[in-house]
């Protein structure tokens, strides 16, 4: 994925307004897992739009959890307005669960913003789609149901009956997703196999693993391979979307840009730029508007589209129907 590199810079955008904490320029502190990429950009042109007074600085943790603590810590000296966070692995480590008895070691007494948290439920970031269940969070959903999903891979392949994953056991939206797949799979008829990518690496696995894996999938026998939730796999899309056109297997992915940049075969997704300008619009409504963000219900995209990639699906022998094609982008 092409970065879009803000990293430790601020982007400062003009108009008086009242806020959450005081009028004046507000300084929105934005924490991020892989780069300011496509969403990143989407809440800063937001914001930018909004002609709201506000600066946005971004932070990479470059998938450490290390650097986690030294943002919280950031984020309280220069006393942040708002607190956005990208991914389920960041919004816990910035955020915290639900239920977590430390709150001194975590971002809880200034309005937070997460986005890109594939489940917010199961992870223990919030409580429900009606709120988050905490005074000082507010947040994004952006997935379509995983059911979509699979009704998407029969549309093109009608004895579809194996799906294969593979997943990041350091990621918990990563392990969180194999599970979701695992009901799944009982309740709509197909056969799962998942692998996890590097076993027993307690740090970012070894991406020179992933073709192996791709490989052991199709010794498995699968029929199409879900990308599932992942940032390691979106990060090294070129080498597992590869992979998976060289074993002669499809991919669907939930982010399209691995569809339009990489060789995924398609996606069902909502576009990445408009995620970001929902949790843009989430900070308006606190540090503009003056909403409590725990009054605020997790915002949820309602537009997604279908994109395939057909210079993919020449070199599989895979052409989604008519049907598909007449509602869907095609990229070459």
């Amino acid at each position: 994925m092409k970065k879009l590199h803000y990293f430790a810079s601020a982007l400062a955008v003009s108009l008086l307004a009242c806020g959450w904490v005081q009028a004046g320029e507000k300084t929105i502190f934005g924490i991020f897992w892989e780069g300011c990429e496509h969403g990143c950009q989407g809440f800063i042109d937001t914001i930018k739009d909004s002609e709201f007074d506000a600066k946005v600085l971004i932070r990479d943790a470059m998938q450490d959890r290390d650097k986690l603590p030294e943002f919280i810590i950031e984020a309280r000296e220069i006393d942040a307005d708002l607190v956005l966070t990208y991914g389920t692995s960041v919004t816990l480590g910035v955020a915290g669960h639900i239920n977590n008895s430390e709150p001194e070691n975590f971002i809880s007494k200034r309005p937070l913003v997460f986005m890109y948290v594939s489940d917010p439920f199961g992870s223990g970031i919030a409580e429900s789609f009606e709120g988050s269940g905490r005074p000082h969070v507010a947040g994004t959903f952006n997935r379509v149901p995983e059911a979509v999903n699979i009704k998407t891979i029969r549309t093109i392949q009608p004895d579809f009956d194996h799906l294969g994953i593979l997943f990041n056991m350091n990621e918990r939206n990563s392990a969180l997703k194999v599970k979701e797949m695992e009901e799944l799979s009982k309740e709509m008829g197909f056969e799962l196999t998942a692998l996890e990518i590097d076993p027993g690496n307690q740090n970012v696995p070894d991406s020179a693993l992933i073709p192996g894996k791709v490989a052991e999938l199709a010794d498995a026998g699968v029929d199409f391979i879900y990308l599932g939730s992942s940032s390691f796999l979106r990060l090294n899309a070129d080498v597992f979307t590869g992979a998976a056109v060289q074993n002669g297997l499809p991919i669907l992915s939930p982010y399209e840009e691995v569809v339009r940049e990489q060789d995924a075969l398609l996606s069902v997704a909502a576009r990445a730029a408009d995620v970001g300008a929902l949790a843009a619009q989430q900070a308006l409504k606190i540090l503009r508007d003056g909403k409590e963000p725990g009054d605020l219900p997790i915002a949820r995209v309602t537009d997604f589209a279908y994109v395939v990639n057909m210079d993919v699906a020449k070199k599989l022998g895979m052409y989604p129907p008519i049907e598909l094609l007449q509602i869907a982008e095609v990229v070459e």
